[in-house]
């Protein structure tokens, strides 16, 4: 990676930009005032209209991106801007640098976790060219911080499963079969970082993205990082477990709407049948769904709260569900 360094910021003046931002945005909308930033290290102060220069290449500000965690998804994320490559006029999303710590835990396993801009810039360089995957790259700022500049990826999240089918039962055997291989290629592609010595970190429904330009599903936010001690892929493998539930069901069962909608189902339930990470989810979902068969109920089981065997690595979930895969459909 390498600095921008004043040489970058000097080869721009203000009338060349303005003359860039009109070639990309309609000429009524270049700025009055052009705020020209080579150092991010303070983003709340990076702005709509403003332009960062990194590594010799200018980047016109846009809106900020949305965070999707635990439902808040009009919840601004002010070190992620929506950007235009004013040499391109190809749309980007600039991550710049935001420390955050915070803890889970799974059982008796406790995971420390971090946001790392050097470990999110090394994946982007290993996953260069991989169709799994977001892409970009990491440059510094004249300040030394490790920023990501990430291909726009237009498209829905994955979460869009839960239009498919008149309801849960047409879904699940004329559009789950389909759904369920797509998937079975995004694990794969988890596995291709666990095999280099990398992890996720963050595996999430909205995490997963389908370009509409090919229909081809893609893992995106690679930021956060953990320790734990035991082994790198554990939690990225909890995680695929839960969206694994997700789209088996076509959607979350939530324990607070399944008491209010069926009592009496929600009577049968036990904690063992709950999700293992959000206990307020169902991850037995053949007490839901009955004819869900016993061999993909099996492999939902090992992220529940009652699973005493887990998986190791992602190859071994590929192996399940391939042959539940085989036998259902």
């Amino acid at each position: 990676m390498i600095s921008s360094g004043k040489l970058a910021a000097e080869k721009y003046t203000r009338k060349t930009i303005e003359e860039m931002i009109a070639v990309c945005v309609k000429s009524s909308r270049v700025p009055d005032n052009i705020n020209i930033i080579t150092d991010t290290s303070n983003f709340y102060k990076v702005d709509y209209d403003d332009v960062i220069i990194l590594e010799d290449r200018p980047y016109l500000i846009r809106n900020c991106k949305m965070e999707g965690r635990f439902g808040i998804s009009d919840q601004p994320k002010f070190w992620v801007k929506s950007a235009i490559d004013l040499i391109t006029g190809n749309r980007k999303i600039i991550k710049m640098v935001f420390h955050e710590k915070f803890k889970a835990r799974i059982g008796d396993l406790t995971f420390n976790f971090f946001r790392s801009p050097r470990k999110e810039a090394r994946i982007l360089s290993l996953v260069k060219g991989h169709p799994k995957f977001m892409q970009g790259f990491g440059v510094k700022d004249s300040a030394g911080n490790i920023i990501r500049v990430i291909d726009n990826i237009p498209g829905n999240t994955i979460e869009s499963v839960t239009d498919l089918g008149k309801n849960h039962e047409d879904y699940f055997w004329n559009y789950f079969p389909s759904v369920l291989d797509d998937f079975m290629e995004l694990i794969k592609a988890i596995g291709f970082l666990h095999e280099n010595g990398e992890h996720h970190g963050d595996i999430r429904r909205d995490h997963i993205l389908k370009d509409s330009h090919n229909g081809n599903y893609k893992w995106i936010d690679f930021d956060y990082t953990y320790w734990q001690g035991e082994s790198i892929a554990n939690y990225d493998l909890f995680g695929l477990g839960n969206v694994l539930i997700y789209l088996a069901g076509r959607g979350d069962v939530i324990i607070h709407d399944l008491r209010k909608n069926n009592q009496a189902l929600s009577d049968q339930l036990s904690h063992d049948d709950l999700n293992i990470i959000f206990q307020n989810r169902v991850a037995n979902l053949k007490k839901i769904y009955p004819y869900i068969p016993d061999v993909l109920n099996f492999i939902l089981m090992h992220f529940s709260s009652g699973a005493n065997i887990y998986y190791d690595n992602a190859s071994q979930i590929i192996q399940d569900l391939g042959e539940a895969k085989g036998g259902i459909f």
